[in-house]
């Protein structure tokens, strides 16, 4: 008999098994190390949550909805980061089991499995999925679109509409790029005949008129708040630099999907000694409608989201490099044909196993050994420790609650997570943060910090100048996780003390 791996018989016989296996365990992983790792949150995720406790319906980090659901499970779970890490997974995990649904209804259970295998290896999936916001967020939101996009347009499952008008209005509550990602579904079923068989239903003015009411009160705002206007283009003499921005940034996207252009040419026939002995992975023939959907949307979002990022100077891909970069695995599949030959099997399993914990092992190296190099780790700052020692300080000296911080945002952000969740200010740009103005600091109290560069604990000049008689008290010095040649973490801070009613 022909040997084939228990891998292979499992995807044949059981592919739901393997997707929620794989998700599962991709998953745990990205839960238990940052509970193991990271004694501060990364990116700015503190700073979304000390945005997300005022619950305001819009600000200028963008639409309200992940910030709000940030908070609401960092207080779920006692004021602990294990609440948002843990609804960072969960987005995952719907995410790529949208996907394998979707995969499904287009080229089978099989197949689809294997396009999930394929994206998970892209990069976006693994750390950058620690840190919940808006792009995390409109990952799974995203994928439920088109899911019940490809019902409407592929399938005429008119009663899929519903649930596609509330995860449109959700997608527009979570990230600016939900308009554009929105007018690429509209645009593709414009072009297509049974697209525009189904626009000429009245269903869609009903689905906008559900949009329109999740979304009304963010719209409110965005006219008030004058949010509407678009960012000013580049000059003539500037395009020629974000052009070659554009190229990076296209760049990006290729090295984040490298693993699954790895594994299509390691599996390409071309490299196979006995072909003919290799297991098949076998589908029906794919709707030609069904192929143009996915090229289309695998496509579309990652060159317009990069080529707008470039446009406007940004730092990534409008939209996020999940959305971008979503359909990548389901295009390989359907356009590998009927037949997928898994050759040289041992190899594709370790080089995938080798994609997925690549990730992983890097955070860990970087975490223990970059700081022997005398290079700062910005998830090993004390969060915790500097968060009850600012928040007791104040309380002792005053005999109340610490009501609001300011001063340097990623430590004054730290401080907004502690047990009290006081006030953020970002003080340098008082705008931000319309809760709260420096004068209402100055009645209310508060603490201001800032890094230390020495012993003396002098504040900067810029804070000094808009807290004038600001009375410094020393520095307080943190260990890192790991120390290895940094110095000691000095804070420089200041009370404010509350003016008597």
């Amino acid at each position: 008999m022909r040997f084939t791996s228990l891998v292979v018989e499992l995807i044949r016989a059981r592919p739901r098994l393997v997707v929620w296996l794989v998700v599962l365990v991709q998953a745990a992983i990205w839960l238990i190390l940052p509970m193991l790792l990271y004694r501060s949150p990364p990116g700015d995720l503190a700073t979304a949550l000390a945005f997300g406790r005022e619950y305001q319906v819009g600000t200028w980090l963008g639409p309200p909805l992940a910030f709000w659901l940030a908070d609401i499970a960092f207080r779920a779970a006692g004021n602990h980061m294990f609440g948002v890490y843990l609804l960072a997974q969960v987005c995952a995990v719907v995410t790529f089991w949208i996907y394998y649904q979707l995969g499904r209804a287009i080229v089978g259970g099989q197949q689809a499995v294997l396009a999930v295998l394929l994206s998970m290896t892209v990069v976006a999936f693994s750390s950058p999925g620690v840190e919940f916001g808006p792009l995390v967020l409109a990952r799974p939101l995203w994928a439920l679109l088109l899911l019940h996009s490809w019902q409407l347009i592929g399938q005429n499952r008119r009663n899929a509409w519903f649930a596609w008008s509330i995860e449109a209005g959700l997608l527009l509550l979570t990230t600016p790029a939900a308009l554009g990602l929105l007018l690429l579904l509209a645009g593709f079923a414009v072009a297509t005949a049974r697209g525009r068989r189904v626009l000429m239903s009245p269903d869609p003015l009903y689905a906008l008129l559900v949009i329109a009411v999740l979304v009304l009160p963010y719209l409110i705002w965005l006219l008030r708040a004058d949010a509407l206007a678009m960012p000013p283009w580049p000059a003539i003499s500037d395009l020629g630099g974000r052009i070659v921005q554009w190229g990076w940034l296209l760049v990006g996207l290729v090295l984040a999907m490298s693993a699954i252009v790895l594994l299509a040419i390691l599996n390409s026939g071309r490299f196979a000694r006995q072909a003919g002995e290799a297991p098949i992975i076998y589908r029906p023939p794919v709707d030609p409608l069904a192929r143009d959907f996915v090229y289309f949307f695998a496509l579309a979002p990652a060159l317009l989201g990069s080529l707008i990022a470039g446009i406007f100077n940004l730092d990534h891909v409008v939209g996020g490099e999940g959305v971008a970069l979503l359909m990548s695995g389901l295009a390989v599949i359907v356009a590998s044909g009927d037949l997928i030959h898994l050759r040289r099997q041992r190899l594709l399993r370790t080089l995938w196993a080798a994609a997925v914990v690549a990730p992983a092992l890097v955070t860990i190296a970087a975490t223990l050994f970059l700081p022997w190099t005398a290079n700062e780790v910005p998830t090993s700052l004390p969060a915790k420790a500097i968060a009850h020692f600012f928040g007791d300080s104040f309380e002792r000296r005053t005999n109340q609650r610490l009501r609001a911080v300011a001063g340097d945002p990623q430590l004054a952000g730290f401080i907004a997570m502690s047990s009290g969740r006081p006030h953020l200010l970002l003080d340098a740009t008082p705008e931000r943060t319309p809760w709260l103005s420096v004068a209402k600091f100055n009645e209310t109290g508060g603490v201001v910090v800032w890094r230390a560069s020495d012993t003396s604990g002098a504040p900067p000049p810029d804070i000094a100048q808009r807290f004038p008689g600001l009375v410094p008290e020393v520095p307080r010095a943190f260990e890192w996780m790991v120390n290895g040649r940094q110095p000691l973490l000095r804070i420089g801070w200041a009370i404010v003390r509350p003016k008597a009613p």
